[in-house]
């Protein structure tokens, strides 16, 4: 038993924080049936290089656990077929520009009409609401706007980007979370309800204390590296071997760091007392243990303050995180058996409930591979099926695939 079984979602998203979401939703049990576009699907199964073995990394990343069905959602008939779906799902999940589902008959109080019950998440740049609503909202447009390139980077550089989606990922998990919230809810009224989720109120959401600093203060944070506006020493230093983190953020970890690489100097220097001390004299202090710690090897750091409980690690390259102990120990690497790619392997499920565990159940599915198979369950005939494909509402499976 998994703890999302029976729940069945309706998924009109693509690109990533829709499908991050409901293959989350998927991995715990839920239903994810993906409507795509006939003969392109989700954009994302374009977003190359890079492929393996033809198909979209990508796209194969955030999509498994869900079945896919190609229909035309402008034709007619099409408009029947998601109505049908709609009046049997839970959960209803899109992030079309705003309006977009209103003209084509799939808003919110259109559904609700259908389906009462009906968990409407409406996912979108910047919201449904306010006068930037009717934008595009993209990734790295919303970590700009949202503030994230400010903070991220060399302080003599210019602005950065994550080296991952965070806006679009953290949205995923947001949406998920509120759709869970709502589900229990429904439990409670016996109603559904609108989920409005924006790119932009996740950004700002994980700016946290970043935000409150300010308000407290008037000084916007500032590009700092790898270091923190508010703990010292936290922040990447070179080892002799190689760069590394040293994480020491309270006064017991800092004690603790000084004594175990007997740095007593430090630690009964007035500049370096407290953390506010620190802060005050955070160069001073950064070169010092830059110096020091240029001086030995990266192993022998490790050592000496895995022992004594100071956090501190390597910076790991790609390659090196996959392939680690501790993350091949957590199985967060899975291997899927796919119809078109060999040995196809993922990030794996990064929750781990006792009693009903995520599970790999299906592959990302190949455009349209089960549009017969969903139509079917509506009750549809052989027939009926064959002369949607005909009028092309529908995808033909046999001639539409992933490659």
């Amino acid at each position: 038993m998994q703890a999302l079984d029976g729940l069945k979602v309706l998924d009109l998203s693509r690109t990533l924080a829709g499908p991050f979401c409901t293959m989350l939703l998927g991995d715990m049990g839920a239903d994810i049936i993906k409507v795509e576009k006939p003969e392109t699907g989700d954009e994302t199964r374009e977003f190359t290089p890079p492929k393996w073995d033809k198909v979209s990394t990508y796209y194969l990343a955030s999509n498994r656990n869900k079945r896919s069905i190609t229909i035309n959602i402008k034709s007619e008939e099409g408009k029947k077929i998601i109505y049908k779906l709609a009046k049997e799902s839970d959960v209803f999940i899109e992030n079309f520009r705003t309006g977009t589902m209103e003209k084509l008959g799939f808003g919110y109080e259109q559904m609700k009409d259908i389906n009462p019950q009906l968990i409407y998440c409406s996912i979108s740049g910047f919201g449904r609401t306010g006068p930037q609503r009717n934008r595009a909202g993209y990734d790295l447009l919303l970590q700009g706007y949202g503030g994230l390139m400010s903070i991220t980077g060399d302080p003599n550089g210019t602005p950065a980007k994550s080296g991952m989606s965070v806006v679009d990922l953290t949205m995923g998990i947001f949406a998920a979370y509120a759709i869970l919230t709502a589900v229990i809810a429904r439990g409670k009224t016996g109603k559904g309800q609108l989920i409005d989720a924006s790119l932009l109120d996740g950004q700002v959401s994980l700016l946290n204390f970043l935000v409150t600093s300010y308000l407290a203060t008037g000084k916007p944070a500032e590009r700092m590296g790898s270091a923190h506006p508010t703990i010292v020493p936290y922040q990447a230093f070179p080892a002799k071997d190689m760069d590394i983190i040293l994480a020491v953020p309270n006064n017991g970890l800092w004690e603790k760091c000084c004594r175990a690489m007997e740095w007593e100097d430090l630690l009964d220097d007035p500049r370096f007392k407290t953390n506010e001390d620190r802060v005050a004299h955070r160069s001073e202090l950064v070169d010092i243990i830059s110096k020091r710690l240029s001086k030995l090897e990266s192993s022998e750091i490790f050592e000496c303050l895995d022992a004594v409980g100071v956090p501190c690690g390597p910076i790991n390259t790609i390659d090196q995180v996959v392939n680690d102990p501790q993350v091949l120990a957590r199985d967060m690497i899975l291997e899927v058996d796919h119809p078109i790619v060999k040995n196809l392997k993922m990030a794996g499920f990064p929750i781990k409930l006792s009693d009903t565990p995520a599970s790999l159940k299906r592959h990302p599915p190949l455009l349209g591979e089960h549009t017969d198979e969903i139509l079917s369950e509506l009750g549809l005939t052989p027939d009926y099926i064959k002369d949607l494909k005909t009028k092309k509402v529908v995808g033909n499976f046999e001639t539409v695939d992933s490659t």
